[in-house]
C-alpha cells in the first residue's frame, strides 16, 4: 500500500485497505456505487453498497435480485479498518459521495454531483477531508445554469405556446434524472404529460422514494388521441429519430441538457429549441464544492480534466488525474449531444 485510501486499477477506482472499490467499470467483489446512471453502476459484480434511496432505481436498473445493502446517509459502518459513510451528492435520487476514514486519513469520492437545488433528491451536502475526488463533466468556465425559476418559465412558455398551437411538445432528454427533475419543475396544468416507456420505470421509483411527480401516461393510455396534440412528451434522445414520435403528429422537439450551453449543439442535434438543464455542477458549483470540502489535495476523475487540474494547481492545492471510464455511455452520462 502507498498510503492512498484510493488508487487506480484496471477495474476501477480501488480502495486497498478496505479491498473494495468504488464505481468499478469491471466486475469486481465488492462495490461502493454512487448513483444509478450505467456508467457508475454496472452487472456483474458481488456485493453492492449504496444509499438507501438509491435501492428502487438500482434494483429496477441492474435487476430485482441485485446483492445490495443499503446505508443511509451519514450513517457509518467500518470494514476492515475502514469507516464509510455516504452522503448527499444532488446529481439523482440515492447519489452519493463516499467518505473514507482509516489511518488518520478521510478521504471523499464524490460520484457526480450538482449544487444547485433540486426537489427529486437530497441537497449536496459538503463533506471535509483531506483528499476530494472530483467529477469536471462541466469544467469550463462557459457552463454556469440559469436559476431553476427562469429555465423552468421559458420551458413552460414553450410548452404553452405549442399547446396554444395544437403542436406536441417533444423533449428529449435522460429518462433517469433529468426526466423526473423536469416533471417537478413544469406546470402541469398546460396540459397532459405523456412519457416514453424508458421514462416510466424510473417515474416508479421516484414515487416509490416519495418524490412528488406530476401524473404520466404512456401514449398507448391515452384515451383521446386529439390530447396529444396538448401534450409535453418527455422521451430519450433516441426516440425522436424513431418511428415511435409519429404517434404525436405535428410537434416541437427540444433537447434538455447542459450542452445546449454551446453554440451550435442545437443546430447540430436537429432540435427545435434546447433547454440547459444539466445534473452536473457547472464551473462555479464545482469550485464552491470543491473549496467547501477544505481538501489540500483534489483528484479529477473525468470531463474537462486538463482544464480541472491546471486551474486547481494555480490555486495553490495538489491536483491530479485519475484515469476512469465515467461518461462512456455518452447520451446516458449526459455527457454530450447526440448525434445528428
Amino acid at each position: 500500500m502507498n498510503g492512498d485510501l484510493v488508487v487506480q486499477r484496471p477495474e476501477g477506482l480501488y480502495c486497498p485497505p478496505g479491498d473494495f472499490y468504488i464505481d468499478p467499470w469491471r466486475p469486481v467483489g465488492r462495490a461502493v456505487i454512487t448513483h444509478a446512471h450505467a456508467d457508475h453502476a454496472r452487472v456483474g459484480h458481488g456485493h453492492y453498497l449504496a444509499a438507501t434511496p438509491s435501492e428502487g432505481v438500482l434494483r429496477a436498473r441492474l435487476g430485482r435480485e441485485l446483492n445490495l445493502m443499503t446505508l443511509p446517509y451519514g450513517e457509518r459502518i467500518t470494514h476492515h479498518g475502514v469507516t464509510v459513510s455516504l452522503h448527499p451528492a444532488g446529481h439523482v435520487l440515492g447519489s452519493a459521495q463516499v467518505r473514507l476514514e482509516c489511518g488518520g486519513q478521510v478521504w471523499v469520492a464524490s460520484g457526480d454531483y450538482k449544487v444547485a437545488p433540486d426537489p427529486t433528491c437530497a441537497a449536496f451536502e459538503p463533506v471535509r477531508c483531506e483528499v476530494f475526488i472530483t467529477e469536471s463533466t462541466f469544467g469550463l468556465p462557459i457552463y454556469r445554469w440559469l436559476p431553476d425559476e427562469e429555465l423552468f418559465a421559458d420551458m413552460n412558455a414553450w410548452w404553452a405556446a405549442n399547446a396554444a398551437a395544437g403542436r406536441a411538445s417533444v423533449l428529449a432528454c435522460y429518462s433517469f434524472g433529468k426526466a423526473q427533475r423536469i416533471l417537478a419543475g413544469v406546470d402541469p396544468a398546460i396540459g397532459p404529460i405523456v412519457v416514453h416507456g424508458a421514462v416510466e420505470p424510473l417515474n416508479r421509483a421516484y414515487r416509490e422514494a416519495g418524490v412528488a411527480l406530476p401524473p404520466t401516461a404512456l401514449v398507448t393510455d391515452i384515451p383521446d388521441k386529439a390530447s396529444l396534440r396538448r401534450a409535453l412528451v418527455l422521451c430519450p434522445p433516441s426516440a425522436t429519430a424513431s418511428t415511435w414520435l409519429r404517434r404525436f403528429g405535428d410537434s416541437s422537439v427540444a433537447f434538455a441538457s447542459g450542452w445546449m450551453q454551446l453554440r451550435g449543439a442545437r443546430r447540430r442535434g436537429g432540435y427545435d429549441r434546447g433547454f440547459v438543464l444539466s445534473d452536473h455542477a457547472d464551473w462555479p458549483g464545482l469550485h464552491r464544492a470543491i473549496a467547501a470540502t477544505g481538501a489540500s489535495r483534489v483528484i479529477v476523475t473525468h470531463g474537462s480534466v486538463p482544464v480541472m487540474v491546471r486551474h486547481l494547481t494555480e490555486q495553490g492545492l495538489r491536483a491530479e488525474a485519475f484515469a476512469t471510464e465515467y461518461g462512456d455511455d455518452r447520451i446516458e452520462a449526459d455527457l454530450e449531444p447526440p448525434a445528428a
